[in-house]
């Protein structure tokens, strides 16, 4: 592909040291640059809810970073993933006639450690950018265990509801979700097996 021909002869270019690491590191400006235009075009930062009565709050909550092309342009997700060293590529929906694929990123340590560095580092140029800010704090307010505790899943909630269009495409109202959480009062009054009240 042209972008993995442009990085291989950046890096064979040069005989001394410091004209290698010039190229080396021209290469590496290239190739973020190269990743953070396809997230301008093509990516997206979402923060998924489900409703689980197996929880104790009744919500799980899952960060996911995407990047979507068609699949004659899958290799361009290649080399994204390559450059920033996680997630995994998958139809955009299968047994559709959707000829998309999508690099998903939705490990929060990779998150935490790989694409928020990487975007802080290399900022997004579109509204995007907004979306990844509060993208960013709904990260790190899990990553201090706030997802556990009342207030915090509503701080959560509150923040996901502003990015995207406002949840204008979510299936639940954020009244809606606030609303299925269960609260430690409720939480406290169900019976255990330990109790033998069940």
């Amino acid at each position: 592909m042209k972008v993995k021909n442009e990085l291989a002869l950046s890096l064979s270019k040069g005989n001394n040291p410091t004209s290698a690491d010039n190229q080396q590191e021209r290469s590496k400006m290239f190739s973020r640059g190269y990743v953070t235009g396809l997230v301008d075009g093509e990516g997206s930062f979402h923060i998924a809810f489900q409703i689980r009565n197996d929880l104790p709050l009744g919500i799980s909550i899952i960060p996911e970073f995407h990047i979507s092309q068609n699949r004659r342009s899958k290799e361009a997700l290649e080399i994204a993933r390559e450059i920033l060293g996680c997630g995994y590529i998958k139809p955009n929906h299968r047994k559709s006639k959707d000829d998309t694929y999508v690099l998903v990123v939705r490990d929060r340590f990779d998150l935490l450690t790989k694409v928020i560095p990487f975007f802080e580092y290399n900022r997004l140029q579109t509204t995007k950018r907004e979306d990844f800010a509060k993208f960013c704090k709904v990260v790190r307010l899990m990553h201090r265990g706030l997802h556990r505790k009342l207030s915090g899943i509503k701080q959560i909630i509150n923040t996901a509801y502003q990015m995207n269009g406002d949840g204008t495409r979510r299936i639940r109202t954020r009244n809606e979700l606030i609303a299925s959480l269960k609260s430690p009062e409720t939480i406290r009054k169900i019976p255990t097996k330990a109790s033998g009240k069940i």
